[in-house]
This record gives C-alpha cells, sequence and structure tokens, in this order.
C-alpha cells in the first residue's frame, strides 16, 4: 500500500482510535527507567516510587488522551484528576505532560459551556496548590504556583487560537464558495442570455422575411430551412448550457469534465456559423480572420465568439439590412475582434440603447481576462464593437 494509500486509511479511522496511539506513547514512557520520576513536579514532594495507585494516575492521564477530541470535556477532567493524584502522591512522572496536551486540545475543539469550564478548573487547581504547599517541606513559594498556572493557562489559549483560526479558515471557505456560486449563476445567466437572445432574434428576422416570399417557393423554402436550423441550434446550446446545472450528466456518457466543457465551449472558428446564419437572415456580412490559435486559450475563445454573437444580434434587430463587417485577428498571446455595422445616426443610438446590458456583460467578461473592450458610434453614423482579449485568459 501507497504512502498516500495509508494516509487515506488512517483518516477514515474513527477520532478515538486516531488518538489512541498518543495516549499509548505517554504510558508507555511513564514506565521508562529514564524518564521515571523526572516528569512534571509542582510542589516539593519527595517523588515516590510507582504502585498500585500510580497505575490509576497514569491511566486516568495517559488513556483519557483517547477521547481528547471526541470528548474534549470529559478527558480535560480525568486528565485533572489524574494530574492531581500523581502529584499528591509525589509519583511526578512524564504522564504529567498529559495535562497541558489536554488543555490544548479542550480549548480547540470543546464547543460548548467553555467559560464555565475555565473557571471551574481555575477554581479546583486552588485547593490542589494548597495541599501541595501543605504536604511540602516548603520549598515551593507562591510564585511557582502561580507560575504553572500560567503555564497551563498558556495552553488552553494556545488551543483557543487553534479553534478560532479553523473557524476563520471554515468561515472563507463558505465565503469563497458562495462567492464561486453566485459568478457561476451570473456566467450562466449571460450565457442564456447570449444564446436565447441572438438565436431567437435570428429566427423572428427570417420568418418575417419568409412572409414576403410567398411567390418564391425556393427561396421560401430556404427561408424556412435556415429557420429551423437556427431553432435547433438554439436547443443544441440550450441543452449543453443547463447541463452545467447538472454535474452527473457528462459522467453518465463517458465523458469526462474536461472534454465536456471543451465540447460545450464554443471556438473561434464557430464565427464562421455565426456569419453565415446572419446572411441567411438578411444581414450582408463581411468576414475576415487572420493568424492561428495557440493549442490553448483558456477562456479567450468563449468571450470572442460571445462578442461577435452579440454584435451580430444587435445589428440583426437594430440595423437589419445594413452592411456589417466582422474581424478576427487571433495570435499566440490575444484575440483581436472587430465588428462594424454600417447605417444612420439613429439606428446607431438604436445599437447603443437596445444592446446595452448585452454589451454591458461583454465589458465585464472581457475585463475579468485582464482584456480592453469599447462600442459606440462612428463618426459616419455606423457603430462599432472592438475587443481585444489576452488568449491566456483562465477565468
Amino acid at each position: 500500500m501507497s504512502l498516500q494509500g495509508a494516509g487515506q486509511v488512517w483518516r477514515r479511522l474513527d477520532v478515538t482510535l486516531r488518538d489512541l496511539p498518543l495516549g499509548a506513547l505517554f504510558l508507555v514512557a511513564s514506565f521508562l527507567p529514564g524518564l521515571r520520576g523526572h516528569g512534571t513536579q509542582v510542589g516539593d514532594l519527595p517523588t515516590r516510587p510507582l504502585d498500585a495507585l500510580a497505575v490509576v494516575a497514569l491511566a486516568l492521564e495517559c488513556l483519557s488522551l483517547v477521547v481528547r477530541r471526541r470528548w474534549p470535556a470529559v478527558c480535560l477532567v480525568l486528565v485533572a484528576c489524574g494530574f492531581a493524584l500523581d502529584q499528591l502522591c509525589g509519583y511526578h512522572s512524564a504522564a504529567g505532560t498529559a495535562l497541558p496536551v489536554a488543555l490544548i486540545s479542550a480549548g480547540s475543539h470543546l464547543e460548548r459551556r467553555r467559560r464555565t469550564t475555565v473557571v471551574l478548573l481555575s477554581a479546583a487547581y486552588v485547593p490542589l496548590a494548597v495541599a501541595l504547599a501543605r504536604l511540602g517541606s516548603g520549598g515551593e513559594t507562591a510564585t511557582g504556583f502561580v507560575t504553572f498556572y500560567l503555564a497551563l493557562a498558556l495552553a488552553w489559549g494556545a488551543g483557543a487560537w487553534l479553534r478560532s483560526t479553523r473557524a476563520a479558515e471554515a468561515a472563507r471557505r463558505e465565503r469563497v464558495a458562495a462567492e464561486t456560486r453566485t459568478a457561476e449563476r451570473i456566467r450562466i445567466a449571460r450565457e442564456l442570455h447570449d444564446v436565447v437572445t441572438h438565436h431567437v432574434t435570428a429566427m423572428v428576422v427570417q420568418a418575417e422575411a419568409a412572409r414576403y416570399l410567398t411567390a418564391a417557393p425556393e427561396r421560401l423554402d430556404q427561408s424556412l430551412t435556415a429557420v429551423s436550423d437556427t431553432g435547433r441550434r438554439a436547443l443544441t446550446d440550450l441543452r449543453h448550457l443547463l447541463d452545467l446545472l447538472n454535474p452527473g450528466h457528462d459522467t453518465d456518457h463517458g465523458v469526462g469534465p474536461v472534454e465536456a466543457t471543451q465540447a460545450r465551449t464554443p471556438a473561434v472558428g464557430r464565427v464562421v456559423t455565426l456569419v453565415e446564419q446572419a446572411r441567411r437572415a438578411g444581414q450582408p456580412v463581411d468576414f475576415t480572420g487572420r493568424g492561428t490559435p495557440p493549442a490553448s486559450t483558456g477562456s479567450a475563445d468563449l468571450v470572442a465568439y460571445r462578442v461577435v454573437q452579440e454584435a451580430l444580434t444587435n445589428a440583426l434587430k437594430y440595423a437589419h439590412g445594413s452592411r456589417t463587417s466582422v474581424q478576427v485577428q487571433r495570435g499566440e498571446r490575444e484575440i483581436t475582434v472587430e465588428v462594424s455595422t454600417d447605417g444612420t445616426g439613429s439606428r446607431a443610438a438604436a445599437v447603443a440603447v437596445g444592446g446595452g446590458r448585452g454589451l454591458a456583460g461583454l465589458r465585464e467578461r472581457v475585463d475579468v481576462l485582464g482584456g480592453d473592450f469599447s462600442a459606440g458610434s462612428d463618426p459616419d453614423g455606423g457603430f462599432t464593437v472592438r475587443a481585444r482579449i489576452p488568449a491566456d485568459g483562465t477565468s
């Protein structure tokens, strides 16, 4: 079994089983001759050899660590009792080190009645210190007892710091997850806007044109075929988009998530399909494509595709019949898109107002990838959309 596999098996074990080796380690160390009598010592009592009562003290101190994360309060009480017995009897075993461990664990994992626990333990320390001072020979001063108490308080504080750090990390992860979900909903909403607006606009324009072609059966058939083809493409794009809401969809068909994402992401090469669709809808479009895209362009392909799609949709809606030019320049570092539509000043204003929401969404997409976006009227009354999109954008 590999180390990674062994680690996974270990993490699947119950938390008490994972804490068992720590308690066993403390117990074994307490019986080692070299450590016997050299453990934690509070007060000035002489060291006493281990006996039957010492086994009870060691069991309370060491074996209680098994539940230090499952029941931290129980663990702390049992270890504290074992430590008190250890010190009052003068065993001074290495198991006394388990008390700071139990305090750290309780400070880190105890969820309820934390202040009550601190107060009760602090109150219990006072009679223990008094008893040790009376039983001892007077060598331990009050300063020593206070110093030891502060050391125990430091252990509790370390556990509380670990708890707050863990809570802050959980809150950060939740916040990131919420932001990711929100961003994904916004992205899907934008995709729906782009797909539905473009295809439905093309279908409406084609259907309107078909009304005037009843005297030309061949052209009427071509127009109706274009409407049906556009509808099928719309259904395909919508199906791919809605699959994003079903994470198990792709795995059901034996397709990995990466391949599935690439399959439903329109490439810049599909811009030609948009141009042909606009032409069939009666929009005269000139297309110029230059350059060769790199092997991987991240999200740049999709954003460039959406820029052309939105610009052609606005041209069909607000400047139908006006000559439109689409230019796509693909390089190693960026993709440049420019879509210009001829028209009067009133038409240009209509494009700017009517397509504002879609253009605003495109500007946000391009900005996220670190590119530049502009859309506005030309001096001659036309309307131009320009976008420079870094080819290594991975948003």
